[in-house]
């Protein structure tokens, strides 16, 4: 029952104080005089008191009813008010919850991301914004290192060795910074206004890796060029990406030590990184993969992680690190790496041995590997690859012109004359031709620089100009390499252009460096397409240490199966949901 109810109940009202008769009459007696009222009785004058009194109360009792319904009326208003005001406000709330769950992108409970269900990313890249973010750029770096002429433009788009020979995709400006801050700072700014950025360290990746599709700005790491810190009892070391893996090997020879992976002459460690590369000593030591303990990587946002601490190993949650390692920029800018080292052998060697075919060759690359020799790299140079090196002068000796392996030897000076007594009696017992070892160290350079100049060799001999190079790799297990090797020499040739072989057969790699002119191209095209179609159905990789870049991108899927990619793109949108990391790579 509610209180105004239950007020009314309690409350005698008008009707039920009724006065009796007499009362009444006495009530109705005008009393004219007081003389009159003195002649009344004592009974009389006793029923005008009491009618009195119940008049006076009738009166008290009307004014609390009153005061009572005025009240009950104002609490009924500040009630219906206050429930009035809480409705609105949850339906305010309501509304407001709707819309934002309208708006909001919904999280996907999909495993992985087809690129069929994204949306093209959202840049801004109008000239009114990139010259706004040119004023944050200066004010951050200084004029001196933010570049928009068309040379540096030019030169951070393409190089005259890469696959991909880009025309027309260049970034707006080149940024130089030179530490992890002002490259965290560039991010945001290029988040916050929706710009494209493209890392670029050495310049030496072939497969289109720094080409700027999207415009926006290149991230020039040349000023970051340092080594942070030397643990020689820890074997590691902490460098900077624009270190170069040539000299940081002379800076730590004087102590005894050297960081394994050597990929082509001029590249830095940022772009080892982000390629996964590896080089001639992969066959012993493994890749870029096994060499890197912790990296320091900006994010698409600006965030600055470190992916972990410097022990040799560690299973503290995923590993961040191979992550980063081969995602060739397209998942962070790596600012910082700490460099797994290894001791300098006491004693190095070289070999040289000549043979009849690459068949020949190959047979003695397994039967070198399956006796167990540690040898430290073993590489395979066909006939038109030592043409190439001889007709172009690079370097200081003439050179048998047949298919030819370059071995390296290390360990202790017993150990790598033992070494050079066992494979020369392979070499010998599969027809070589000649076999030649190094008696100093200059010698043993010597013999080793034909491996190192084999792409330049090549490019040495354009016909013209207009000539290009296509320089491309693949892997197959090492027991089909001499298959797919014959089959591709077979190919090139039959296409009529100049192609030359350049295998890592100790760990089933190898090159093909083809060139060809602008007529030609197509042919070039599908010389490249067989190959890494051949690899593929080898159960081979369609790169072993090039990287993927534009010119491989496509080939992912075949290699891999859609549903791989899918997964390898939502790891993408997590880190970089605005694609402005390196876009339409990988």
């Amino acid at each position: 029952m509610s209180a105004r109810l239950l007020l009314r109940v309690a409350r005698p009202t008008p009707s039920a104080l009724r006065i009796p008769p007499v009362l009444r009459r006495l009530q109705s007696t005008d009393g004219k005089d007081a003389a009159s009222a003195s002649k009344k009785s004592f009974r009389g004058q006793l029923y005008d008191s009491t009618a009195r009194r119940v008049q006076a109360e009738r009166a008290k009792v009307e004014q609390r009813l009153h005061v009572g319904n005025e009240t009950g009326a104002r609490q009924t208003g500040a009630s219906s008010a206050t429930l009035g005001g809480v409705v609105g406000t949850v339906f305010i709330a309501l509304a407001f919850y709707y819309l934002g769950s309208q708006s909001a992108p919904h999280m996907p409970i999909t495993s992985t991301t087809p690129l069929s269900t994204l949306s093209p990313p959202s840049h801004n890249t109008s000239k009114a914004n990139l010259e706004a973010a040119w004023t944050d750029f200066v004010t951050l770096l200084g004029e001196e290192h933010v570049a928009t002429t068309p040379e540096e433009l030019t030169r951070h788009s393409s190089s005259d060795w890469s696959s991909f020979h880009n025309t027309s995709y260049q970034p707006f400006l080149v940024l130089y910074p030179s530490s992890t801050a002002e490259v965290s700072a560039i991010a945001k700014i290029c988040h916050e206004r929706r710009i494209p950025m493209t890392a670029f360290s050495g310049g030496t990746s072939l497969e289109g890796h720094f080409a700027a599709t999207r415009g926006g700005v290149c991230i020039d790491f040349s000023r970051m060029d340092k080594v942070l810190a030397l643990h020689k009892g820890d074997l590691d070391v902490v460098v900077q990406p624009a270190v170069g893996w040539e000299q940081l090997n002379e800076d730590l020879a004087k102590d005894g030590l050297f960081f394994p992976p050597d990929p082509g002459p001029g590249a830095m460690i940022g772009g080892m990184v982000g390629t996964g590369c590896s080089g001639t000593n992969a066959a012993r030591y493994g890749t870029m993969r096994e060499w890197v303990l912790s990296l320091t990587v900006v994010l698409a946002d600006g965030t600055i992680i470190k992916t972990r601490q410097r022990p040799r190993k560690s299973s503290a949650g995923y590993d961040l690190t191979r992550l980063f390692i081969g995602s060739e920029g397209t998942l962070g800018l790596v600012t910082e790496a700490t460099l797994k080292l290894a001791v300098k052998p006491q004693c190095e060697n070289v070999a040289v041995s000549s043979f009849p075919s690459i068949k020949h060759a190959a047979e003695v690359v397994a039967q070198v590997i399956a006796s167990g020799v540690p040898l430290a790299a073993i590489e395979l140079l066909d006939d038109v690859q030592m043409h190439c090196i001889n007709e172009s002068g690079t370097t200081s000796r003439a050179w048998k012109v047949a298919p030819t392996l370059f071995f390296k030897f290390s360990g202790t000076p017993a150990g790598v004359k033992e070494q050079i007594s066992q494979v020369r009696a392979v070499a010998t017992k599969n027809s070589a031709s000649s076999f030649e070892f190094a008696s100093s160290d200059a010698e043993r350079h010597e013999l080793w620089s034909a491996r190192k100049e084999a792409l330049w060799s090549v490019m040495a001999l354009k016909r013209n100009d207009e000539d290009k190079v296509w320089t491309t790799d693949v892997a197959v297990p090492i027991s089909v390499l001499p298959v797919i090797i014959e089959e591709t020499k077979a190919d090139i040739t039959a296409s009529g252009l100049l192609g030359a072989i350049v295998g890592h057969v100790g760990d089933g790699n190898f090159h093909a460096i083809i060139m060809f002119g602008k007529e030609e191209q197509r042919v070039a095209e599908g010389v490249v397409e067989r190959m890494v179609k051949r690899a593929v159905e080898m159960e081979g990789t369609v790169t072993g240490e090039h990287g993927v870049g534009l010119v491989k991108r496509d080939y992912l899927p075949m290699e891999l199966g859609k549903e791989t990619v899918d997964a390898m793109r939502r790891i993408k949108t997590a880190l970089d949901p605005l694609c402005l990391l390196n876009c339409d790579k990988g």
